[in-house]
């Protein structure tokens, strides 16, 4: 079975797992999504996360991060979606809740934040948006 959107399939296992106070969550890796969650680990969203190699087949093991038994990440949106992508310019990129939370982007120049793209003036695909 072919998957049709990892990204929202990374959001979800990421949602499904803290809503179930997992400790960790397992996914296929990409290196998308190891871009993601880079950024969210840079963003303190997250603890950390590794890599392994399972049967020839990479695995992403993230471990989640909770405050005084909540999940630090309160909102996890998919923005862009394969059936109507969402592309800014780097002067019209959104702010999440007025700067406090965080958009990623996927620019010319890789994957990052709304505020590395707006310092660096370009734009690109929202990908999605965590608070």
């Amino acid at each position: 079975m072919s998957m049709q959107d990892p990204v929202s399939d990374l959001l979800s296992r990421i949602r499904n797992a803290q809503a179930r106070a997992k400790i960790s969550v397992n996914i296929p890796s990409s290196k998308l999504k190891v871009a993601i969650v880079n950024i969210l680990k840079e963003e303190g969203y997250i603890n950390d996360y590794k890599i392994n190699d399972e049967g020839g087949k990479q695995i992403l093991i993230i471990e989640l991060k909770y405050f005084e038994g909540k999940p630090v990440i309160e909102m996890l949106r998919r923005v862009s979606k394969p059936g109507v992508r969402r592309y800014r310019t780097g002067n019209n990129l959104p702010k999440v809740l007025g700067g406090l939370g965080t958009a990623i982007i996927s620019t010319s120049k890789g994957v990052m934040t709304d505020k590395n793209a707006r310092a660096q003036g370009i734009g690109g695909e929202i990908l999605c948006i965590v608070a």
